[in-house]
């Protein structure tokens, strides 16, 4: 039986390839555009909840945390800071606060062998601070240069310069947390509070290593001191932007939105499955709102597929155009798909 292509030119049979693949590209362009729109912001990250004022996807959650909390391909959850990115353990809404672990600290299994370290620090004009529930012991620190030194007998006898001794008598020095015994007495340990990074900066100038402790609620009564237990970590407190119109855009009367914003102006919207507008989901007049600063960054299986699938049609393309005659290839404006 004869094919009906058999009878078509050969440069015909090129540009019919041609269009059938565009179309292939522009169908599976908008399945992705619609994946994407309906899975706006991913709500966890290896385990943790990733809610209000945080989003792993560009436009979701406040733009005062934007960048700051990234999802690694390994789906491990890590906070962005000017000292560089750290494995973040744990997530408090209810009490706001992020635990990270910093690999550059000491830890128990180092013992006495002190490993170079770098000083953790915050970007001061973000919302995020180092939390007071925090103890920092700097190990081995040269008392030519450190006022090493029990706190209270140091404290009497100089109270203006209280602050700048490190406590050498310090609880958690005596008894660290999980290894009491790890630096077999062998090593000095204080413990000071820096104020800022730079002081932090000098302290290990002068120190083999620190550490950072926080102390755990374990109990209902977060005053109680002995609700508390410490562990090795660094706790990060952050403030939740709280408005009016984020309220309403979650509000589930309201269509249960997810708060955003525009990724071009930071203005504020509200996502919801049907778009982005900047009141509510169940505004009924939802059509004259902006529709603009749709979500960026939504990486799905479907839409890494996707990208892939359309990189080859892009080289395809290239193909079949350079083999195909001149006269052939010219597109005119009735069949032009894009």
């Amino acid at each position: 039986m004869d094919s009906i292509f058999l009878h078509r030119p050969i440069s015909e049979l090129k540009l019919s390839s041609y269009h059938c693949f565009c179309l292939l590209i522009f169908i599976l362009f908008n399945f992705i555009h619609a994946e994407a729109k309906a899975n706006p912001c991913r709500t966890s990250c290896g385990g943790i909840p990733i809610n209000y004022p945080f989003g792993i996807d560009d436009g979701c959650g406040s733009p005062y945390y934007r960048h700051m909390l990234v999802c690694s391909d390994q789906d491990s959850l890590e906070l962005r800071t000017p000292s560089g990115r750290y494995a973040v353990r744990s997530i408090s809404y209810s009490d706001p606060h992020i635990l990270v672990s910093d690999p550059y600290m000491w830890n128990c299994q180092d013992r006495e062998n002190f490993r170079p370290t770098r000083p953790f620090s915050l970007d001061t004009s973000t919302h995020f601070s180092l939390s007071s529930q925090n103890d920092y012991l700097f190990f081995n620190c040269s008392e030519d240069n450190v006022i090493v030194e029990p706190r209270p007998i140091f404290c009497e006898r100089f109270p203006d310069r209280c602050d700048s001794s490190c406590d050498s008598s310090n609880y958690l020095c005596r008894h660290l947390p999980e290894c009491s015994a790890a630096l077999g007495g062998r090593a000095s340990c204080c413990s000071y509070y820096p104020k800022a990074t730079e002081s932090l900066r000098l302290m290990l100038k002068y120190c083999a290593s620190y550490t950072s402790i926080y102390w755990r609620n374990v109990g209902t009564n977060e005053n109680t001191p002995y609700n508390q237990v410490p562990e090795y970590g660094i706790r990060v407190d952050f403030d939740i932007p709280v408005t009016t119109r984020c309220l309403q855009c979650q509000d589930p009367n309201k269509g249960s939105g997810i708060c955003g914003f525009d990724t071009q102006t930071q203005d504020f919207l509200c996502l919801c499955n049907r778009g982005n507008v900047t009141s509510y989901c169940k505004d009924h007049d939802f059509s004259s709102h902006t529709k603009a600063g749709v979500i960026a960054g939504t990486v799905t299986g479907v839409s890494a597929a996707g990208a892939l699938g359309i990189g080859v049609g892009i080289w395809y393309l290239r193909k079949v155009r350079a083999k195909a005659p001149v006269t052939c290839g010219v597109q005119s404006n009735e069949n032009r798909l894009f």
